[in-house]
């Protein structure tokens, strides 16, 4: 074990405190939260508008306030992106991150102040390391190099004295000398715009370097990989980063990725898998036991008051909204928040269920508009996930990625999903896939169930099983290569599948 490695440990793990506090204190955490960013805002622009200094307490908050969407608070993030100051919050706001979502084409830009940052972004970042020295104290972790996956920066197209681009390169951009000396690529390349170019020097410079872990979204991890297993002709990742400890993963679920990467990639028991769930709006949970199922740890000092919004209230015009102290573990919730990058109210448009109170962890459990409900279904992108993971382990498949949408009745025919799926490895059967696949989506979600039930409204799934690169040439030609891009599970239209099928028949 280097000095290096000592030293960094050392001053990580005295972090383990500060955790341990809010996770004994969670509400009182809370409001603490609260009080600050109520303080913060109030003298603002948007504060002025909506009476902020007026309010006293959260119900005051919710009754003030509306839930907002990202149209709702366009209009004062333009005012921020051309320069004004004051609007959102009270200080300077000198980066943007660009993130287009998976259901609009066009780009949202999100504020990220110092605040943010730092107390969010960054905390999240160190906390992340200080729990995986909680679950592996005798890590060697900083011996090595921690390569990740960015995105890139450009100039403010609305104003030339800020930047925007992917957050992840607005983190790499401000990171510490420490955390640079200790990561891989060298900035020059982990911020490149062209993501072809990226990727060429991304295998140059890491297939040759001493790394320990790897950060990113799994569906870029992949395709980076792959590439370096077959440039250097090698079986798997430990022929060349020997020394290889954890994969922290995030964005999208790990669970149609696992087998592939402790079978094809890291072979070896020692390896370990970290999840968190962070985002352009800022950083939420990280997986706090590793030998949990993906559970995370939901953060509660990083500057962000968090409220929950159940299913039944999604569409409502005054939506109720549920503290931490009222949530109940099981429920689906979309998850609202109020941010130190000036953020009110913002529905982020994730879902989530908690696993466990007190402390509170949760699983990330789908996308407010991410789902499958043409015929009263409701499928939701956790079941989709767990119905692919049995089909695999019935069938022998493995599977890269998916996406879904429904095929809608005809006069002389039901409806019925229809699934593109690629597979790194092809399933022995098709119809044991199929079948699997139907089957495991009627034993976790009983509305399908009963539209599947002697093919009362739902006919069986059609599958489509595409070649390897499939969606990494649509994500292409769609311009969405690489940084926080993401394929679309699921959709309740039949956009994303029909352009998949359209490029098929092209090629």
């Amino acid at each position: 074990m280097s000095i290096v490695n000592d030293v960094i440990s050392f001053f990580i793990k005295r972090r383990a405190s500060r955790i341990a506090n809010f996770q004994a204190f969670p509400i009182e955490a809370q409001k603490d939260v609260f009080d600050d960013l109520i303080a913060h805002g109030k003298h603002t622009k948007w504060g002025n508008d909506h009476k902020l200094k007026l309010i006293q307490s959260v119900s005051e908050f919710q009754e003030a306030v509306s839930v907002s969407t990202y149209e709702d608070l366009y209009p004062y993030i333009e005012r921020s992106l051309k320069g004004e100051r004051n609007v959102l919050w009270p200080t300077e706001t000198s980066w943007f991150s660009v993130s287009s979502g998976t259901t609009n084409s066009r780009s949202k830009y999100i504020p990220v102040t110092e605040e943010s940052l730092e107390n969010c972004h960054y905390r999240g970042g160190k906390d992340l390391l200080t729990l995986y020295f909680e679950n592996c104290p005798e890590s060697e972790i900083f011996d090595g190099k921690g390569l990740s996956i960015g995105g890139s920066l450009r100039e403010n197209p609305f104003n030339k004295h800020s930047r925007v681009g992917d957050v992840s390169a607005v983190i790499m951009e401000n990171l510490p000398t420490w955390a640079q000396y200790v990561r891989s690529p060298s900035l020059e390349v982990a911020l490149l715009e062209k993501w072809e170019e990226k990727m060429e020097r991304m295998i140059e410079e890491c297939s040759g370097e001493n790394i320990t872990s790897l950060l990113g979204v799994p569906t870029w991890c992949v395709v980076l990989l792959e590439n370096i297993m077959k440039r250097k002709g090698i079986s798997n990742m430990l022929e060349i980063w020997p020394n290889f400890e954890v994969f922290v993963h995030g964005a999208v679920s790990f669970t149609p990725y696992r087998e592939l990467f402790k079978t094809e990639f890291f072979p070896s028991s020692g390896v370990r898998y970290m999840e968190t769930y962070n985002a352009s709006e800022g950083f939420f949970a990280i997986q706090d036991v590793l030998s949990s199922d993906g559970e995370m740890l939901l953060m509660l000092d990083y500057g962000i008051f968090y409220e929950f919004m159940p299913i039944s209230e999604w569409e409502k015009e005054n939506p109720k909204t549920l503290t931490l102290d009222e949530v109940e573990i099981g429920v689906n919730y979309a998850m609202i928040i109020t941010t130190n990058a000036g953020l009110w109210r913002y529905k982020i448009g994730d879902t989530i269920r908690f696993t466990n109170k007190y402390p509170f962890r949760l699983k990330i459990s789908g996308r407010t508009k991410h789902f499958i409900n043409a015929f009263g279904e409701e499928v939701i992108i956790e079941n989709a996930e767990a119905a692919i993971e049995q089909a695999c382990k019935n069938s022998g498949a493995t599977i890269s990625d998916f996406t879904a949408a429904p095929v809608f009745m005809q006069k002389k025919s039901k409806g019925r999903h229809e699934w593109i799926i690629e597979c790194l490895k092809s399933p022995n059967d098709e119809r044991t896939f199929i079948e699997a696949l139907d089957n495991t989506l009627r034993e976790v979600n009983s509305d399908y169930d009963a539209k599947r039930k002697n093919d009362a409204a739902l006919q069986a799934p059609k599958v489509h099983f595409v070649a390897p690169g499939t969606f990494y040439k649509w994500m292409e030609r769609r311009g969405k290569l690489g940084g926080q891009n993401k394929v679309p599970r699921l959709s309740n239209s039949r956009e994303f599948v029909e352009d998949i099928l359209l490029m098929l028949s092209q090629t």
